[in-house]
């Protein structure tokens, strides 16, 4: 699995696994399950969760494919990444700490390699940054970074205390969603400061656009796979599509080997044009 590298050095898959709406219904959860296990035997290797996504059901799928995985395979815990978020509002100094370690109990390990804040709230950043820099100093987490912050919010997150240490930024990110190709992509990039895309393929709306349709077609594959490989050809960005199925999560694998050519991402472009002026941060 390609990798790049956060602003610590540690390294992450450019490629991992999302689980928004995992954990929530009892009747998917072995397919759940068996679709996290699987992704890892592929390789992917990266898995991204929160709090919020079912209550914290997601992260105990996560802890139950994992555990499947590790006994079938002698797997260990320095294999998997693991990334969570913290609600806002328990973003406070001694809120983080006690939601890290509620997430740590459901996932069943005693790290996590990127713990994030999940979007802004009332909390006042430099709050949450100290809780973090206190997690990191415990061993708790290895990184931390931000989600749902536009340029804005990264230029003052970073003139905080422990904000040069933010490690990326969960942003949406797709084709039909481009908008921070005009500052916020282009100043992390400067800095060094990942982008993670996630809800790569528009909740499946861009399954519907029968132009990338027909791109897929005349490349012999799907057209999430065109619109993941287009965001892993982009520079320092990691792609999280959710998976919840083996023929899913095998496509997305293959994604990882798409190469499309020049005249391929000019097509794409004209399909779907860069942003020509400022765009405010769009969330799903």
């Amino acid at each position: 699995m390609k990798a790049i590298a956060l602003p610590s050095g540690q390294s992450i898959p450019v490629l991992g696994m999302g689980t928004w709406q995992m954990g929530e219904r009892s009747r998917d959860r072995q397919t759940e399950i068996n679709a996290l296990k699987h992704g890892i035997e592929l390789g992917i290797t990266l898995i991204d969760t929160a709090e919020m996504y079912g209550e914290g059901g997601a992260e105990e799928v996560i802890a139950e494919a994992f555990t499947s995985w590790s006994k079938a395979n002698a797997g260990r815990r320095e294999q998997v990444f693991l990334v969570s978020k913290v609600y806002p509002h328990n973003a406070s100094r001694q809120g983080t700490i006690a939601a890290c370690e509620r997430s740590l109990r459901r996932l069943k390990t005693d790290y996590l390699d990127l713990y994030l804040l999940h979007w802004r709230g009332s909390v006042p950043l430099f709050e949450t940054l100290a809780a973090l820099q206190t997690l990191q100093q415990a061993g708790k987490i290895r990184d931390y970074g931000v989600s749902n912050f536009d340029l804005s919010d990264m230029q003052e997150a970073r003139s905080l205390p422990g904000g040069e240490s933010i490690a990326t930024n969960q942003v949406l990110y797709n084709l039909m969603r481009r908008g921070i190709e005009w500052d916020l992509l282009p100043w992390c990039q400067q800095h060094g400061v990942p982008i993670m895309a996630y809800s790569p393929v528009e909740q499946g709306r861009l399954l519907k656009n029968r132009q990338l349709a027909a791109i897929a077609e005349r490349l012999g594959v799907t057209s999430a796979q065109v619109a993941i490989a287009w965001l892993l050809h982009q520079d320092n960005v990691i792609v999280i599509p959710k998976a919840s199925d083996l023929a899913h999560v095998e496509q997305n694998r293959a994604a990882l080997d798409l190469k499309l050519s020049a005249a391929d991402l000019h097509e794409l472009d004209a399909l779907f044009p860069p942003p020509s002026r400022p765009v405010a941060l769009e969330m799903l």
